[in-house]
């Protein structure tokens, strides 16, 4: 897997020492950013302690690195293996960097942001701290991957208040405040995120100080060019002509496209696109942004069915719920043909919530792929993701009551329908005798 990267670091326009701190391995496909605070150089101390911490822990494991970047989950090494192998390296530097605080009072609080990216051929990961970003160019489109770890956002994550409420509480003020960094407290928790890649994605790490000053256009703009040293030097001048009021550094990383794999990179992609689209239109998942849909991407599984292959069976328990990808799903209750579904269609979502049986058959009318989501997965999301759990909870609520007036107005229907009929029979015949 080559990679293009460039990193640089800038002391801005208003510092005059330099926090930041930033590192690669490249033979790891692994990149690091680092924003330290605290008086007296401290944050410069923390942010170099953390960086050489991470990499001396990711390092100290590169032989389970290098086989899940050769083979994968076939490594013996799952994804969730490589995910607490970073948590570990963060929560190392954590501790190493509050220990240092501790020995002398003039850096008593230090601490970091800390981004740490680790790319695989199929699987990127990401471990975040703070307010520091990563962004994902695919397509040209741009997402942030990262949410920033400040009081505004975890206020607003909470559900305390709403953006227009709490302009107008005296938080606002700190709206930037950071609740986490590395080595302020002796641990630290981590947020974890895995994703898929593909070829021709574009990753930047960076501080605040360099996205504070960047937009949609100009992120664009930059991005054009095709070497990722002239795209982090457009960023940092960016920053330096809106002010240069933090330090700035920026780390670019592109995934090429191959010229003898194109093709099986162009369909993977589509087909990764096509899931993500697929998702995004379906009711339950209409309220999630891009980093939010990824995840509930990442817990669903592709599977295949030949034509009139059984896929769930009336009256068993239900535990999965289906997106159909491409091809048709029939529908069957008692062995009568009740439904036909198709391309972007769904059914089985209340398997998500409850263990009642499943209320018809389900056979694929022609050869079909659909994305399947396990019970177990959804209330993994639910309990460790709270914003996404709110939506998620939200969407159902809104789907009950949906199907709830649909079947009120279905039985006064009914009932309308018996009360004419009840009227029609009482009316008196004439007797022809």
């Amino acid at each position: 897997m080559q990679l293009q990267y460039y990193g640089e670091s800038n002391m801005g326009l208003v510092r005059k020492n330099n926090e930041d701190a930033w590192g690669m391995i490249p033979e790891l496909n692994l990149f690091i950013c680092c924003d330290g605070m605290g008086g007296h150089a401290a944050g410069e101390i923390a942010s170099s302690m953390t960086v050489e911490e991470v990499k001396r822990v990711m390092q100290d494991n590169q032989d389970m690195i290098l086989a899940f970047i050769e083979n994968g989950e076939r490594s013996g090494h799952s994804k969730h293996d490589l995910a607490k192998l970073m948590e570990q390296a963060v929560q190392s530097a954590c501790i190493k960097v509050y220990q240092e605080a501790q020995l002398d009072d003039a850096k008593r609080g230090m601490g970091t942001t800390c981004d740490v990216l680790l790319l695989t051929p199929e699987t990127g990961f990401i471990a975040h701290v703070g307010d520091s970003r990563v962004y994902l160019e695919r397509q040209g489109k741009i997402h942030q991957l990262t949410e920033d770890h400040s009081l505004m956002n975890e206020l607003l994550r909470r559900g305390k208040y709403t953006q227009e409420e709490f302009e107008k509480t005296p938080f606002f003020e700190h709206r930037n405040a950071l609740t986490r960094a590395v080595g302020v407290y002796e641990s630290i928790e981590v947020e974890l995120f895995d994703f898929s890649v593909l070829p021709g994605d574009a990753f930047l790490m960076c501080s605040d100080g360099m996205s504070h000053y960047l937009n949609p256009f100009n992120m664009n703009q930059a991005l054009q060019h095709e070497n990722p040293e002239d795209i982090v030097k457009e960023f940092i001048e960016v920053s330096r002509a809106g002010g240069g009021h933090d330090n700035i550094t920026g780390i670019l990383v592109k995934i090429p496209i191959a010229s003898d794999s194109a093709e099986s990179a162009i369909a993977r992609a589509a087909e990764i696109n096509l899931s993500l689209e697929v998702l995004h239109h379906i009711p339950l998942f209409q309220h999630l942004d891009y980093r939010e849909l990824v995840r509930i991407h990442n817990m669903t599984a592709v599977r295949s069915y030949t034509q009139d292959e059984l896929i769930v069976k009336e009256g068993e328990e239900g535990r999965e719920f289906f997106v159909i990808l491409r091809g048709k799903i029939r529908l069957e209750k008692e062995g009568t043909e009740i439904a036909m579904l198709q391309d972007r269609d769904h059914f089985g979502e209340m398997a998500l919530v409850d263990k009642s049986p499943r209320s018809a058959s389900a056979y694929a009318a022609v050869p079909t792929r659909v994305l399947v989501i396990q019970r177990r997965d959804f209330y993994n999301i639910v309990r460790y993701e709270h914003a996404i759990a709110v939506k998620l909870l939200w969407s159902f609520v809104q789907e009950l009551t949906k199907r709830l007036r649909l079947t009120t107005k279905e039985l006064s229907t009914a009932l309308d329908a018996e009360e004419v009929s009840d009227l029609v029979e009482e009316v008196p015949h004439d007797d022809e005798d």
